[in-house]
């Protein structure tokens, strides 16, 4: 639960208190009355709390500050002594309840005076880390230096540390104040268009509110001449993404390669995007199929209107996806991207609700009837490896961070396609049951041992290429119960890979979750292809397990350990993948073909059955 997490717990006299007895307290102080309550919330997230006696030194005058305060109870002396004086300091004013202090953190400026406890006091502190994090992202939280005074001897002394409100600024530092704010959201605004201009270019939302604000700057130029230098950057970023939006609505990709075996398959592969179009196939009962066109992200509801045009049919249709075991499942109509859900030989049909348990399964769904080890035991375990993870690789990096968002919170409630994520998905699935299907299909005791060497090898290469999904899902082949059954052809397996085997079993050991897994990617530098279903695992778990918001606040930690996850994904691509000149320069064109069109069989009971009839069990 969010709520026992360390980073919750603050300490307080030796007590911990919990975010909300935090957050409740900040809003009984006047001087954040204004705040808005996600922001308070940050600062609750990375602030302390701390209790002070009276006479207590915080700090003293002249040294490197490096927190941050805030009174919420009690109050405090300001005092301040006169360069190469030899006079005791002198108090010149006295901080209450609201007021805030420590800005020189920002530039790591001497402390102007020190601050003594007047009484027994209540302070959340922030660190320099967090407070300059707060700064950068924050246009509203106000840490803009201002000053007090007081007259004393006719003299006045300032205290330029500390944070006494608005009324304290003159005009001009009201206005440094403003440009600055506006100058961290321009470039904020920038930043995110930067990251996510393929994915902005399709949502109409968004490009009216970047056009929107280009306005809003170029008004704001008017009154604010320094603005003018952030423009034309503004208007290149805005420019760009707005006519590359155009551009792709005038345009559509048919993608029947992305979903069709054959040649198409061969092509290089480019990322799925939700305004692109596909051709594809969808069956009705008697096997017979129509071929409809839609986009990526239609909805089911979109599917059946265009097979109800295709048939001329009245009846209300549903649309159903059937699994090469015969299960059934029938889509909501809302749901989208039902295309690239399906299992590896999963196929749609549409049919009338009374002729739903009437539908089989197609008979090409059953998969392969006969093994293709003789095509690839004669390729290099080392090409077979190289080329798996030169696929993979441009699978992986055609998966756009928000597609494990959008995975994870539920795609229809974005209306946003996850093809990208689903096919190499789709992949893990396929290579594991290619393992598998090549065993069962192998009627010679001998041959399965050779089969079991040649994934060892090919796995233990795939490894050696930082490529774990495909690393994963050859183990995993290699442990599923039609494979790890058929003792005879294991007790043939020479001992060397036995025990490299036995490594890889322990690599992928689930036990701490996943922690030595975990051990071993941490090591690693990238270009990584990371075990994909595991990072699904962590999304959906931080997801199911954590509340999105809490008394009706957004929960910033459950936000903070998704961008984990995906600032993983970020990393694993952080560098390009450079083919290995004494491979890349080989035509290795065969090798190529045969890994990107695996043909299996992925029904587990007919597998089952495949292997008791190689390997009869034992009384």
């Amino acid at each position: 639960c969010v709520r026992t997490h360390p980073a919750h717990l603050f300490h307080f006299n030796s007590f911990l208190f919990d975010v909300d007895i935090i957050f409740a307290r900040l809003k009984e102080v006047k001087a954040f009355e204004r705040y808005h309550p996600n922001l308070l919330q940050q600062i609750c997230f990375c602030g302390f709390y701390e209790s002070l006696e009276k006479g207590v030194t915080l700090y003293r005058q002249g040294d490197i500050g490096t927190s941050w305060y805030a009174v919420l109870t009690g109050s405090l002396d300001v005092k301040v002594t006169e360069t190469n004086s030899h006079q005791d300091a002198v108090v010149i004013c006295t901080l209450g309840v609201g007021t805030a202090f420590g800005e020189s953190i920002l530039d790591n400026t001497p402390r102007h005076a020190t601050i003594v406890t007047r009484e027994f006091s209540e302070l959340l502190r922030i660190e320099q880390k967090d407070f300059k994090a707060l700064w950068e992202v924050s246009e509203t939280f106000p840490f803009a230096k201002v000053y007090c005074s007081k007259k004393e001897n006719n003299n006045k002394k300032r205290c330029s540390d500390d944070w006494l409100g608005n009324d304290c600024r003159t005009e001009q530092e009201k206005m440094d104040y403003a440009l600055n704010n506006k100058r961290r959201v321009i470039r904020l605004i920038q930043m995110w268009a930067s990251l996510h201009g393929d994915t902005l270019r399709e949502d109409e939302a968004a490009m009216a509110f970047l056009e929107e604000f280009y306005v809003s700057v170029s008004d704001d130029t008017r009154t604010m001449a320094a603005l003018k230098d952030k423009l034309p950057e503004l208007e290149r970023t805005v420019k760009q993404i707005s006519e590359d939006s155009k551009g792709q609505q005038k345009k559509h990709k048919v993608l029947i390669r992305q979903f069709s075996t054959g040649d198409e398959r061969l092509q290089k592969r480019q990322p799925i995007r939700n305004m692109d179009e596909l051709l594809f196939k969808v069956y009705c009962i008697d096997h017979t199929y129509t071929t409809i066109r839609v986009q990526v992200a239609a909805s089911v509801k979109e599917v059946l209107s265009a097979v109800a045009d295709k048939l001329g049919s009245g009846d209300a249709l549903i649309l159903v996806k059937i699994s090469s075991a015969g299960e059934k499942v029938v889509l909501k109509p809302n749901e989208i991207s039902v295309f690239t859900t399906l299992s590896v030989n999963g196929r749609l049909f549409a049919c009338t609700r009374d002729q739903f348990d009437s539908l089989t399964p197609l008979p090409d769904q059953e998969g392969p009837s006969a093994g293709t080890m003789s095509t690839f035991e004669l390729m290099s375990s080392k090409d077979l490896a190289y080329q798996m993870t030169i696929h993979d690789w441009d699978l992986f990096n055609c998966v756009h961070e928000l597609e494990l968002l959008y995975h994870t919170f539920g795609r229809q409630n974005f209306k946003k396609t996850t093809a990208n994520l689903d096919l190499f998905l789709r992949r893990f699935n396929e290579v594991q049951f290619w393992v598998v299907t090549e065993i069962c299909l192998c009627s010679q005791l001998s041959k399965r041992v050779q089969l079991l060497k040649k994934f060892i090898k090919i796995a233990a290469h795939c490894k050696e290429y930082k490529n774990l999904n495909s690393f994963f899902a050859i183990v995993l082949g290699l442990s599923n119960v039609a494979v790890s059954r058929l003792s005879l052809t294991w007790e043939k397996l020479p001992s060397k890979f036995k025990k490299i085997y036995g490594e890889f079993e322990n690599l992928m050991d689930p036990s701490r979750n996943h922690r030595a897994y975990r051990l071993t990617v941490a090591k690693l530098d990238p270009p990584i292809i990371p075990f994909t279903p595991l990072l699904i695992k962590d999304m959906t778990f931080t997801h199911d397990g954590n509340k999105t918001y809490i008394d009706g606040l957004v929960n910033f930690e459950k936000m903070r350990m998704i961008g984990n996850t995906v600032r993983t994904m970020r990393y694993c691509r952080s560098l390009p993948f450079n083919p290995e000149a004494s491979l890349a320069n080989k035509n290795h064109q065969d090798v190529r073909n045969y890994v990107r069109q695996f043909n299996v069989i992925d029904n587990q009971r007919t597998l089952s059955q495949m292997s008791h009839r190689l390997e009869p069990r034992r009384a």
